[in-house]
């Protein structure tokens, strides 16, 4: 005899099936945009995932095209946290109001210059801006006092830059942001008509080992990482840093932040917690980035020029106006 199952019965175990689909979702953990590099987020989410058991999935991508991608999701958005590199994405997310506070026992971890006051994003780990020069085609006695100074005539077809990549767009908003707009346009107009551009950051210090320009504009891992592998793109080369608060000084944040969105809000905070704390911290210090740790009394990698001897300027990251920084650079034909 042929057998029918009953209709409210199917509608049972289709709702059955579908709340067993949602807690495997659930159990999958959280999802995070991760701008920042790869192998530095992925050495964060394995120390976090032993001690809490959380399963991370990541989506990498770079920090404009994740930031953007938040903002057209809205609260639509899959992410439950957003990593960046540097902190004009954060800015412009937290301006379309879709972060979550996050908890003051996370922030208190993280020393105040490096983080925002407002609380909705918080400094998980920083680099600093330098110059960087070959050595046999520039001598000490002849570097520039001051980043500004590369706009002036005597550097023409001297040094390089990546215009195009977020790294450079953040040491400009540190420029606006210290300047103002009318200085930094004139600023930029005069890197126009002096500098060469290339791909990348280490595309710059490449061709500044190979002797194929003086000098440029870069952060300062990509030195560092470069000498801890073979060296071949940097023996050439040595590292000025411009100190005395020159914007050319200026220290840029990567921010971690929670969508107000998220569903696993609890996981989520968890994990900004992690990052911060002195656990996550010690992945800088330890690990191959060579980013400095931004972490209450961290310390980090003894091969970088401490922090506190960078003699940064003072920059409110919160201010970094990443949108200005790219009508300005617009302006001035660098975009």
């Amino acid at each position: 005899m042929t057998r029918h199952t009953p209709s409210f019965i199917k509608v049972s175990l289709a709702a059955a099936l579908a709340w067993s689909c949602a807690s495997a979702y659930a159990d999958d953990g959280i999802v995070v945009y991760n701008a920042q590099h790869e192998g530095l987020t992925k050495a964060w989410v394995e120390g976090f995932t032993k001690d809490t058991g959380i399963k991370v999935t990541l989506r990498n991508g770079d920090d404009s095209e994740m930031a953007n991608q938040i903002v057209q999701e809205g609260k639509a958005s899959p992410a439950d946290v957003f990593l960046t590199e540097n902190s004009p994405s954060m800015v412009l997310v937290d301006n379309a109001g879709l972060f979550a506070p996050l908890a003051p026992a996370t922030l208190s971890q993280v020393a105040a210059p490096y983080r925002p006051a407002h609380g909705n994003w918080v400094g998980i780990a920083a680099r600093s801006t330098v110059f960087v020069y070959n050595k046999e085609k520039l001598s000490e006695d002849k570097l520039p006092k001051s980043m500004l100074d590369l706009a002036n005539p005597e550097w023409k077809g001297r040094w390089a830059a990546s215009p195009a990549g977020a790294d450079f767009q953040a040491i400009v908003g540190g420029v606006l942001a210290l300047k103002g707009e009318a200085a930094t346009l004139e600023w930029l107009k005069g890197m126009k008509a002096n500098f060469t551009a290339y791909r990348g950051n280490s595309a710059v210090l490449k061709a500044v080992n190979a002797g194929q320009i003086e000098s440029g504009v870069i952060f300062h891992y990509y030195s560092f990482v470069d000498q801890a592998k073979t060296g071949e793109n940097s023996k050439n080369t040595a590292l000025h840093y411009f100190k005395h608060k020159d914007p050319g000084a200026f220290v840029s944040i990567s921010g971690g932040a929670v969508l107000a969105s998220s569903k696993h809000q609890e996981e989520a905070q968890k994990l900004i917690a992690w990052i911060t704390s002195a656990k996550g911290q010690a992945v800088l210090k330890d690990g191959k980035s060579f980013e400095y740790a931004v972490g209450q009394g961290a310390a980090s990698n003894p091969k970088l020029v401490p922090l506190a001897d960078l003699d940064a300027p003072a920059v409110d990251a919160s201010r970094l106006d990443s949108k200005k920084v790219v009508d300005l650079m617009t302006q001035a034909g660098l975009l």
